[in-house]
C-alpha cells in the first residue's frame, strides 16, 4: 500500500465536505461557509436553514469526519475529543461575533461522518467476490464517486454536542 500524500489527504478530506454540503443543500439547507477559519480554529461547513417564520432560522456547524474503512477511531467519532468540541465553539462564537445578525438563531453542532475506498479496492472487491455486504447498521446516506474513490455519507449526528 502507498502512502498518500497530506495535500491527497485534504484533497480527500474537502471531497467528504463537498458530499456533505451537496447533501445539506438537497435537504433545503443553504451552505453559508466552508471551511470558515478565524484564529481559534476551522469549522467545515455552516449552513443555515430558512423556515416559514423568521423565528425557524437555524445555524448548523458541521465537523466533517472523512476516513477510510477500517481506520482506528471509529470513523471519526473518536477524533471529536473534549478539547475538539471546545475549539469549535470557541471559533462559533467567533463567527456569531462577525455576524451579529445571526447570533439569536438556534445553533447546534452536528457532526457528519463519511467513509471512502479507493475505486481500485473496490473493483478487486466486488470481482474476488470479497466484498463485505453492509450489515444493518451500517447506514448510508448517500454517496459520491470520483475518478479514485467512492465516497459514501455514513451518519449525520444532529446536535451531538453543545455550546460550552
Amino acid at each position: 500500500m502507498t502512502n498518500s500524500s497530506s495535500s491527497n489527504y485534504r484533497g480527500i478530506g474537502n471531497t467528504g465536505e463537498d458530499l456533505v454540503a451537496q447533501w445539506l443543500k438537497s435537504t433545503g439547507w443553504t451552505i453559508l461557509h466552508r471551511q470558515w477559519s478565524c484564529r481559534w480554529g476551522e469549522i467545515d461547513i455552516i449552513a443555515e436553514y430558512v423556515g416559514k417564520q423568521q423565528s425557524e432560522v437555524q445555524i448548523r456547524f458541521v465537523e466533517v469526519k472523512t476516513r477510510s474503512r477500517g481506520n482506528w477511531d471509529r470513523g471519526g467519532r473518536d477524533a471529536i475529543t473534549e478539547q475538539k468540541k471546545e475549539k469549535i465553539c470557541r471559533t462559533a462564537q467567533m463567527f456569531l461575533a462577525e455576524y451579529a445578525d445571526k447570533v439569536n438563531y438556534q445553533c447546534q453542532f452536528d457532526v457528519a461522518i463519511v467513509q471512502y475506498c479507493s475505486r481500485d479496492r473496490l473493483h478487486k472487491n466486488l470481482t474476488h467476490g470479497s466484498l463485505s455486504l453492509p450489515k444493518a447498521s451500517d447506514r448510508m446516506i448517500t454517496s459520491l464517486m470520483t475518478a479514485e474513490y467512492e465516497f459514501t455519507l455514513q451518519d449525520y449526528i444532529q446536535g451531538a454536542f453543545e455550546f460550552n
